[in-house]
């Protein structure tokens, strides 16, 4: 079993391989963003048509499968690269926005 890379490599991997065919250029937060969105859509796009209950099995089937792991990954890999270029350490903006959401939503 292969280990899974922290989030920090991810991103010097994503930067480095930009970096080695010149994209920098087109990484703006703007570019980014509108990436980001457009692979949001390719990974909903999946989904579209499906009943609840056949989106709940989509897993199962290995091609359908290999489709949401391929848009899970650009969807991730923007988001890395937008943050990246921002300063924005995602994992920290995730656990403070779960904190506030603690807050806004306690439990009754």
């Amino acid at each position: 079993m292969t280990e899974t890379p922290d989030l920090a490599g991810l991103q010097r991997r994503l930067a480095d391989f930009a970096a080695a065919r010149d994209w920098g250029q087109y990484h703006t937060p703007k570019n980014l963003v509108t990436a980001l969105g457009v692979e949001a859509a390719e990974l909903a796009e999946i989904f579209q048509w499906l009943t609840p209950e056949q989106s709940a099995r989509v897993m199962d089937d290995e091609g359908a499968a290999h489709r949401v792991r391929d848009e899970v990954a650009d969807v991730l890999a923007y988001l890395l690269q937008f943050c990246a270029v921002l300063g924005v350490d995602p994992l920290a903006a995730l656990s403070d926005k779960i904190d506030r959401n603690e807050g806004r939503f306690p439990v009754t």
